[in-house]
């Protein structure tokens, strides 16, 4: 079997959103309550599976969501092909620091040849009762900036495989596009080769 192709992923949120959590839950299958926070980043990797005998591994970049190391990010950033932006949806406050997250990365990555993918999470769905971000509004956003969302729980396992899975197959379709644009281009610069009969 080849080598699994790397792809980076940027985790994006406020501080205690439970970024760690679902990497933890998603790398090792593990939940903790309590968890320290990040500080800086951290790193973890899987190899994702895929049809067609295909492996992708995921290095994945656990972002701290402190303000404080607000400003150490955009370093995570260079190279992401894919942003996984996390909010709670028992708090709202985290919703708006979302859209935030986003907005700064696509202004640190405007120049970039290809935007990263960013999928949307609102975690801790295991607590639904105490929703507080509407879905509604989650929607808008998402629609109006052409997002994927997805609803997960760290602590019962809802979605967070199916979290990374997605991002992983749509880089996958994404780079199999870019593949068949770069087969199908035409170089401008090449001297065509005159011919005819006439």
């Amino acid at each position: 079997m080849p080598r699994p192709e790397n792809v980076k992923l940027v985790l994006l949120g406020a501080s205690g959103v439970g970024k760690s959590s679902l990497v933890l839950r998603f790398v090792r299958d593990e939940f903790r309550d309590h968890h320290e926070i990040t500080v800086g980043a951290a790193f973890l990797s899987k190899v994702v599976d895929l049809p067609n005998s295909r492996q992708i591994k995921l290095e994945i970049w656990d972002t701290a969501g402190q303000e404080r190391y607000r400003s150490l990010a955009p370093m995570y950033y260079r190279g992401a092909q894919g942003a996984i932006v996390v909010f709670d949806i028992t708090q709202h406050d985290s919703f708006a620091s979302a859209r935030e997250w986003i907005k700064e990365l696509w202004s640190h990555t405007e120049e970039d040849k290809e935007k990263p993918l960013v999928v949307l999470v609102g975690n801790k769905v295991d607590k639904s009762n105490e929703r507080q971000v509407n879905p509604a509004d989650v929607q808008a956003f998402t629609q109006a900036n052409n997002i994927t969302y997805m609803e997960t729980s760290a602590k019962t396992a809802v979605n967070t495989s199916r979290v990374f899975e997605y991002i992983a197959e749509e880089l996958v379709k994404r780079r199999a596009s870019s593949d068949s644009d770069d087969d199908t281009s035409v170089d401008l610069d090449q001297p065509q080769s005159s011919g005819g009969c006439c």
